[in-house]
């Protein structure tokens, strides 16, 4: 009997490994040899983003959050990113990866590119920047967001039409 647990857990373990390690990379992406698969398998896909305050903000109160992405959807959308515990604002650059759940497959969101500079506080959040999004295609999304080349935290979307 213990060899059948010990072996049921060792498949498990297995096919959670072999899940995780299973990430597509777009051909198009910069060498952002910061952005580490340990950050991907460890997206905790039951902590959605909420909404926090009182401005409409989703994300993960007084870490980061998004303006607008109270209505998720496909087409291009303006996005408001919010972000709390930056220190030196100028200068500081966020880098915006997105991950699709189902697919396991790395994607911009941002129309621009993978990164855009970050601007003072406002809405009580320590640092901003508008941009515009695009996700690709239906699903849940784990946003990775990087500041200056350091992971700085995960938001969940799920995002269907």
């Amino acid at each position: 009997m213990k060899r059948v647990v010990f072996v049921c857990i060792l498949l498990l373990f297995l096919v959670g490994c072999t899940d995780k390690a299973n990430v597509t990379m777009p051909e198009d992406l910069p060498d952002f040899d910061f952005v580490q698969e340990s950050d991907i398998a460890s997206v905790d896909w039951n902590q959605k983003a909420v909404e926090f305050g009182d401005r409409g903000i989703i994300g993960n109160a007084d870490k980061s959050g998004v303006i607008g992405a109270d209505m998720p959807s496909l087409s291009t959308q303006k996005w408001m990113w919010h972000l709390w515990g930056i220190d030196e604002v100028r200068d500081t650059e966020l880098t915006v990866i997105g991950y699709h759940r189902d697919s396991k497959v790395i994607q911009p969101i941002l129309v621009n590119g993978w990164s855009i500079g970050l601007g003072g506080p406002v809405n009580g959040a320590d640092a901003h920047t508008p941009s515009h999004v695009k996700v690709p295609k239906p699903g849940e999304w784990a946003i990775l967001l990087y500041t200056n080349e350091k992971y700085f935290d995960t938001l969940i979307y799920d995002i269907q039409e």
